[in-house]
């Protein structure tokens, strides 16, 4: 179940400096997943007991396609041990300064230093989620490694000091699975242990997580699309659950201000949304084409391509 948030500080004092803190992330709480993917990230973060009790817990990585709900799944079982968790959007923008402490010139010409999102988790013991930490540079990750491992602490040189993180501090990345990304370091991948893989979501779980994001929606709608989601899983689609709940959104909208019926403004909401060629796996009966065979010829010529080191294209 998760906690009650706690009232936050604003702001500690280290060696001297004072840095503002960040607030705690809101979200909403998954009920519904996969319990062996929940019950994997909850064996990352438990803290053994006996004389192994001062071992750090892990800092793993959630796998998985954009869409399926890395980050609300990370966010859920956070909030089990703690009720003050932090999301840091990764870009591929972001400096070491984001990462840590970052320094405000405010109205009276004096500098002031806020700490991240990620900064003010280590101090408050509290969990962070760094979302698509594969967008961020070997620069940026760089600043973390002596975080990631037993050393437990990073070094702001913009503030000077040296932050050491809170024994019940957690820590999680989630990354997509695209190509868009930086290659993330071998000396940080070999920080971020174990893998903790998440699939696309069964039809029961589709239903149950587009209601817990959609607590108002009609049933009928949430029926329909839950069992639309899950064909497109099937059939290896690139439709999400977060496409799921923008077309039940959408949806609604178009009944109340067309007067469209449900099923007309699905159809209309999934076509402005996925596009019409995946929109057409709403109706039960509709199946993808058969692949279709290369030719001899075809594929003497991508076998030639790769062996030239080409990419067949």
């Amino acid at each position: 179940m998760a906690r009650k948030p706690a009232a936050p500080l604003r702001s500690v004092e280290i060696d001297g400096v004072t840095l503002r803190l960040a607030l705690p992330s809101e979200m909403p709480v998954l009920a519904v997943g996969s319990e062996t993917t929940k019950n994997q990230l909850r064996a990352c973060w438990l803290v053994p007991g006996g004389p192994r009790a001062a071992e750090p817990p892990l800092s793993p990585r959630v796998l998985g396609p954009p869409g399926v709900g890395k980050t609300t799944l990370a966010y859920t079982v956070a909030r089990e041990y703690s009720d003050r968790v932090f999301i840091f959007q990764c870009t591929s923008d972001t400096r070491p300064e984001d990462l840590l402490v970052t320094p405000v010139i405010d109205s009276g010409q004096t500098i002031r230093y806020h700490a991240s999102a990620l900064t003010t988790a280590m101090i408050v013991g509290g969990v962070c989620i760094l979302d698509e930490g594969n967008r961020m540079s070997e620069k940026s990750w760089a600043s973390l490694a002596p975080l990631l491992d037993n050393r437990r602490y990073v070094e702001s040189l913009i503030a000077g000091i040296k932050i050491p993180a809170h024994p019940e501090f957690r820590v999680c990345v989630t990354m997509n699975e695209d190509s868009s990304t930086y290659e993330i370091p071998e000396y940080i991948l070999s920080r971020l242990q174990p893998q903790v893989r998440l699939s696309f979501p069964n039809v029961k779980e589709e239903k149950e997580i587009l209601r817990v994001n959609l607590p108002y929606a009609d049933d009928e709608l949430l029926e329909v699309v839950s069992e639309y989601l899950g064909r497109c899983h099937r059939y290896e689609l690139p439709v999400t659950s977060r496409d799921g709940i923008h077309v039940v959104r959408y949806a609604e909208r178009l009944v109340q201000q067309q007067a469209l019926d449900p099923p007309a403004a699905i159809q209309q909401a999934a076509e402005q949304i996925v596009g019409e060629e995946h929109a057409r796996y709403l109706d039960p009966d509709h199946e993808p084409p058969p692949a279709r065979r290369l030719s001899l010829a075809e594929a003497e010529l991508l076998l030639t391509r790769f062996k030239a080191g080409g990419r067949g294209n």
